[in-house]
């Protein structure tokens, strides 16, 4: 990576800006998939259909979110290594809080009938779009300000915002649920997608006070104008690292959902009867954890190395995965709770340090849209299918065992494209020089 950073005082700021736009962006994001999982099958579906239809149907429409994002990541991708990280940051924001907000104002399937659920697809197509520009640029803005010996650790910021995004989108739905069933389902829900707007002004303005990245700026000044598209030459030159990047992301992007948005819907089933109030406040007290987990693991990987961090949580999610699952029927919820929260740290471990691995596997006139192409294909694939290949597999054995088994076999994709991922931050001259 270029030795080009800013001075320490910007690069605390760039970090802070990254954190509070990708909280921000993460909250409408995991606003909807909160939703998606308590009210959204009942409200923009047919209310005859089989509660599985309907649970499937909402995270069908969440799935088109993600599988926008790579159509995202390669239009603000362009848009940031060729104009700016900075500027296709704003933008993003801007997109990701009209939408949000827009959703809160939506009339239900009782009031529009098949354009309920159609207008809610196309918005959640162009949140995606937002997202899928956002991580990318927040990751970099970050890691590219950042001292060198201190990458890791400042490129987990933008990972802290998605914990902080769903320590708000939880929390919020927590609190509104405590209005009753009958509330949240007849106007409570809207609160939390109308509040977007007040958190996107409040993110604007930090976002416009960040100079632009250096690296971005050296990169710009070397820059052939007559390069070919950063996606092209990304495809041409770099096809291996977006590959192991995908391979290296299936838990970070995928296995997060499954322990918060599939195991919400699950154990509030009525054959689980889990109470809703429960799941949100262990969600948000598990998202609240995170977040410091998340800064304290990444401050080991400038130590340690940063695949050595990811490595291990990987280990520990595959070792959690059947107890998470299998406690969650014996309705005791202290045991829930406990091992909810201890499976969040083995996820802070899992992503955390990604923005420094990352951002080391593709070069910088390109780097935007390489790791975002690697990040939302991999969340496309991923994170849109989980839930919905979690909902098919409980539906079809009854059991959460084949979940089980399906995170296992993401844990052990991921370790194995980590450990080959272009990365220098592991080798031993790296490590001795930072200690």
């Amino acid at each position: 990576m270029s030795d080009s950073t800013a001075s320490p005082r910007m690069a605390v700021r760039a970090a802070f800006a990254s954190f509070v736009g990708t909280t921000i962006e993460w909250y409408d994001f995991y606003v909807y998939a909160t939703a998606a999982s308590l009210v959204l099958g009942k409200l923009f579906f047919p209310t005859d259909a089989d509660p599985f239809v309907g649970m499937m149907a909402s995270f069908a429409v969440l799935a088109v979110g993600f599988f926008a994002r790579p159509l995202g990541g390669i239009v603000f991708g362009h848009f940031g290594d060729r104009v700016g990280r900075k500027s296709a940051l704003v933008t993003t924001l801007l997109i990701m809080g009209s939408v949000t907000f827009l959703v809160g104002l939506m009339p239900t399937y009782d009031t529009i009938g098949p354009f309920a659920p159609i207008a809610l697809v196309v918005l959640r197509f162009i949140q995606g779009l937002a997202v899928g520009g956002e991580w990318g640029g927040a990751a970099l803005i970050a890691v590219e300000h950042a001292p060198e010996h201190r990458k890791t650790f400042f490129g987990s910021f933008p990972q802290v915002g998605n914990s902080a995004g769903a320590l708000l989108a939880t929390g919020a739905f927590s609190i509104v649920s405590a209005f009753g069933d009958e509330a949240l389902l007849s106007w409570a829900w809207r609160i939390p997608f109308l509040a977007s707007a007040v958190l996107v002004l409040v993110g604007l303005v930090i976002r416009l006070r960040v100079e632009e990245s250096p690296v971005f700026a050296e990169a710009l000044r070397e820059q052939d104008t007559s390069n070919e598209a950063p996606v092209k030459e990304v495809l041409r030159t770099s096809w291996r690292s977006v590959l192991m990047g995908i391979g290296a992301l299936p838990v970070a992007v995928g296995g997060y959902y499954i322990v918060t948005t599939f195991l919400l819907a699950y154990a509030t089933t009525p054959e689980i009867g889990v109470s809703e109030t429960v799941m949100l406040n262990a969600l948000s007290a598990a998202a609240f954890l995170e977040i410091v987990a998340t800064l304290i693991t990444s401050w080991f990987g400038d130590r340690v190395g940063a695949r050595r961090i990811v490595i291990g949580g990987l280990i520990a999610v595959a070792v959690l995965a059947a107890p998470q699952f299998l406690v969650v029927p014996s309705g005791n919820v202290a045991l829930i709770v406990a091992l909810l929260l201890v499976m969040r740290l083995g996820m802070s471990g899992t992503y955390g340090p990604l923005p420094k691995i990352m951002a080391e596997m593709f070069e910088p006139r390109v780097r935007y849209t390489g790791i975002s192409l690697s990040y939302q294909i991999a969340g496309a694939i991923f994170g849109g299918l989980a839930p919905i290949a979690c909902t098919a597999l409980l539906a079809a054995f009854g059991t959460p065992i084949p979940v089980v088994v399906l995170l296992v076999a993401m844990c052990l994709v991921a370790i194995a494209c980590t450990a080959k991922a272009k990365q220098v931050d592991d080798e031993p001259a790296a490590i001795a020089q930072r200690a």
